[in-house]
């Protein structure tokens, strides 16, 4: 009888209802997506079950996707090698005037972190760690604390080399070199507005400077120095991808190099058993992204071979062909749909949905692609289900009503910079256009 019942339903709708079901108890997305494709073949009984595994196989020896285990591998380096302590010290020079000087470094660290570890979720575990407990010690509230430390992660959504930028480029066709380009003006914008926020509600409740006077250009220059290694990991990133020196999956592999050399000979922290940590870590955290990928290449052709992408554009565009309205239409849906999934899963498998839709009304994908990363990345700063929102409570032991109260400055600052970006294209388009044209 339950066979009877599972044929009666069509393939697509056991797809859709199993994999809501799964996300409803909490099953780790990547099972969720590959037990619910699972369960469309054997609705569907006119299509091969080879096709799944061979799905799964092609997507992990796509080489293209070799920048991401690469990447994951510098980053965790570069934390080892003592990057982030010089980092800390030279945000902490510049900020050290400004009221609210440890909400203004975590947000100056993101930026610069985005540049070396490609994560929000790293990003914001190790401020937690780091930063956290010198704000509690500072009197900062729990909740500002939490709050600026996650929504400054946001950051690293669009500064290269994000993680999430390059499996866009994989999934979309779209170049990776400007991509990277396109992060850096939207990555520099959201570190003005969010230090504008801290800004303000330091002001509001007193939160004093650690000094009177700025820094001295010296010692400005000196901490500069210091982390000068770090700062220059994007900048030989971006022009050696632009000038055809590497592919981006060479420059993940010189991104290792890299990091290795610097940790080994010029700082000299990076020892053997901290290289034998950061491999433990680097194969969990790549296991992780590469089970979700190769699922979730079963889901997408899936999505493909039912030819959802086509239905769904046509049932869109006969609503309306104004492109503003498709576009914000779509961004709050991925807004809505960003805070039950992962930002991965969301790159992977609306991708291919949304952007022939956004390209045939004559949005850019470069442009389209900063604005989902954005937003999808910001999924995991807010309930019911972020990750970097319970990652920076339960490090900090605050509570999440107060993280979410406090988050609100952010939040409206944050969208605030979405609607400019969304409707002055050239403010991203600025810098891939004038390097690549």
């Amino acid at each position: 009888m339950f066979e009877s019942i599972i044929f009666s339903i069509s393939p697509m709708t056991i797809l859709v209802i199993s994999f809501t079901v799964f996300l409803v108890l909490r099953m780790p997305l990547a099972f969720a997506i590959g037990i619910s494709s699972v369960l469309f073949f054997l609705a569907d009984g006119s299509s091969s079950f080879i096709i799944p595994i061979q799905k799964m196989v092609v997507a992990s020896q796509n080489p293209a996707l070799l920048a991401v285990p690469f990447f994951v591998f510098a980053g965790n380096l570069m934390n080892a090698a003592g990057i982030t302590q010089r980092l800390i010290v030279f945000c902490s020079t510049i900020t050290a005037h400004l009221a609210g000087g440890l909400g203004h470094v975590t947000v100056l660290l993101s930026a610069i972190m985005g540049g070396v570890s490609g994560s929000a979720v790293a990003d914001v575990g190790m401020q937690s760690k780091i930063l956290g407990p010198s704000m509690l010690k500072a009197n900062y509230s729990k909740g500002f604390a939490a709050a600026s430390i996650g929504l400054s992660g946001l950051i690293t959504a669009t500064i290269p080399p994000s993680i999430g930028l390059i499996l866009y480029g994989y999934v979309g066709g779209v170049s990776i070199g400007r991509l990277f380009l396109a992060g850096i003006i939207p990555g520099i914008l959201m570190t003005i507005f969010l230090m504008y926020t801290v800004s303000i509600i330091a002001k509001k409740r007193g939160y004093a400077a650690s000094q009177k006077k700025a820094a001295p250009a010296k010692k400005i220059i000196s901490t500069f120095l210091q982390c000068f290694w770090a700062i220059l990991f994007p900048v030989l990133l971006i022009v050696t991808i632009r000038f055809g020196i590497f592919t981006p999956s060479e420059a993940g592999s010189f991104a290792v190099f890299y990091a290795m050399f610097i940790g080994l000979f010029v700082y000299k922290e990076l020892t053997w058993n901290k290289i034998v940590e950061v491999l433990k870590q680097t194969v969990i955290d790549n296991a992780v992204i590469m089970l979700i990928i190769s699922f979730s290449s079963i889901f997408g052709f899936i999505i493909v071979d039912n030819q959802v992408p086509q239905t769904l554009s046509q049932g869109i565009l006969g609503i309306s062909t104004e492109k503003y309205f498709l576009l914000i239409s779509i961004l709050l849906f991925l807004a809505l749909i960003g805070m039950f999934m992962e930002a991965t899963v969301n790159v992977l498998l609306l991708t291919p949905i949304f952007l022939p839709i956004v390209q045939s009304v004559g949005v850019d994908p470069v442009h389209f692609g900063i604005l989902m990363m954005t937003i999808v990345t910001l999924g995991g700063m807010t309930p019911p289900v972020g990750v970097a929102m319970f990652t920076a409570c339960s490090i900090l032991d605050c509570p999440t009503k107060d993280y979410i109260k406090e988050s609100v400055p952010f939040l409206i600052a944050i969208f605030i910079l979405l609607a400019l970006l969304t409707i002055f294209p050239d403010l991203v388009l600025f810098l891939p256009n004038a390097v690549y044209d």
